[in-house]
């Protein structure tokens, strides 16, 4: 279930909802909440991204519901 970002622990890997130029969509790496952001678990880059809504990171699973405001099936 997504959870406001606000709400988003530092010491977990987290799959993470976004908004761009695309629309709302979830990444597809997981990330890890820093001090004054997000990183990139897998590289530890710091990445420029603002969030909306985070869930625990479960690698590959089928058939995961899209972030908030997306249509059921899209992809």
């Amino acid at each position: 279930m997504w959870q406001q970002v606000s709400t988003a622990p530092f010491d977990r890997d987290l799959e993470l909802a976004v908004i761009d130029d695309d629309g709302p969509h979830a990444l597809v790496f997981p990330c890890r909440r820093i001090l004054n952001g997000w990183m990139k678990v897998e590289t530890k880059e710091r990445l420029d991204v603002r969030p909306t809504h985070w869930r625990e990171w479960q690698a590959a699973l089928a058939g995961r519901s899209g972030p908030p405001g997306t249509k059921q099936g899209s992809g």
